[in-house]
This record gives structure tokens, sequence and C-alpha cells, in this order.
């Protein structure tokens, strides 16, 4: 069996701020940081031989990455455009009712279709796995993203993704069973 522990990056201002994101490159802060220790620290004490650390090349993925890498002994070998956050286009940037009072109906300008993001993301993680048959692979991606992979194995919304939370996947290509989301396992988490 192949696992993927999907991570979602540390906190960043905009987090804090409660600024939609998306696709917009900004970087980790102190709590983010810390956050991307800790996760390692929860990685490492899991029962499996990681073998592998990918990132979405947006620096807050990456930064959290390279600070798992340190608390497990890996370096990150590749960073995948796919593991990239949706991007919401116009709505970067803003506060939620800046967003509700310009697009009341929650349709951004130049935002990416959720279903893309769900395709991408599936088709990198089913691509890894692939590549790395019977391994254990980690993925550092973003809430939305990591998300819109999980909702149609769960056949409903997940929970949302905390900074630093590590969600893991075990199975082969087409054919994944969720073991946490958050640290937690499904059965356990209260919707």
């Amino acid at each position: 069996m192949t696992v993927v522990a999907l991570v979602r990056h540390g906190e960043t201002d905009w987090n804090r701020e409660g600024r939609l994101q998306g696709s917009s490159d900004i970087p980790l802060n102190a709590l983010g940081r810390r956050q991307a220790t800790r996760a390692g620290t929860e990685l490492a004490a899991l029962p499996y031989s990681w073998s592998t650390l990918v990132s979405s090349p947006l620096s807050r993925a990456h930064a959290t990455a390279t600070a798992i890498g340190e608390q497990i002994g890996l370096t990150v070998t590749a960073t995948h455009d796919d593991l990239v956050e949706r991007s919401f286009g116009d709505a970067e940037g803003t506060l939620e009712y800046q967003r509700w009072r310009q697009w009341p109906g929650g349709l951004f300008p130049g935002m990416e279709p959720h279903h893309d993001v769900a395709r991408r993301m599936s088709m990198r993680i089913e691509q890894l796995a692939g590549e790395h048959a019977g391994e254990a692979i980690i993925a550092v991606s973003h809430g939305g993203a990591i998300r819109a992979l999980l909702g149609p194995l769960l056949g409903g919304p997940p929970p949302r993704i905390r900074n630093g939370g590590i969600s893991v996947l075990e199975g082969e290509p087409g054919a994944w069973t969720i073991l946490s989301i958050n640290s937690t396992p499904p059965e356990d988490i209260w919707w």
C-alpha cells in the first residue's frame, strides 16, 4: 500500500487577518513556522518510513515542507504546480465582508472552477502514487486544494483543513482510504 500525507501549510498573516489567499504568494508568519515544525514532529512520530517530500511552489507551502524535512530527514525533491491553492481571481486579498458586498453570489471574476482544482490534485496524487508505489509520500499543499481532493473520497464536503493539518490517505491509484483528516480518523470527526 502507498501512504500519502497531505499537509496544509502553516499560517500566514493573510490567514490570521481572514484575507482570501488563493494563489497569491504570501509567506509564513512566526506562528506558521512553528506549525510547520510541529507538523514535521507529528509526521516523524507516525509509523511510516517517509521516502518522498514534495510541495506546492508557493513560498508558504515550500517553507512548510522544508521545516517538515528538517524533522524527518528529507529534502523537498520537487514542487508541483498541481498542488497550488485554487485561484480566486479578483477576490484574492479581500476580507469576507468585502467579498460578499462586491460578489454576493460568491462567483469571483477569474476564479478557478472547483472541479478543476479537484481534478488536478487527484491527477498529481495519482501520479505520485504511481511513481512511488508502496512508499510513504508527503505532499504539502493548501486547505482548499486538499479539501477539493478529499471531498469526492468522502462523498461530501470535508471539514476545514487547519494550518499545519495532516490528512493521511492509504491505498493505490484509484482506490484510496482516508485514514485521518487533521490527524483525526474520519469516524471521529464531528461534522
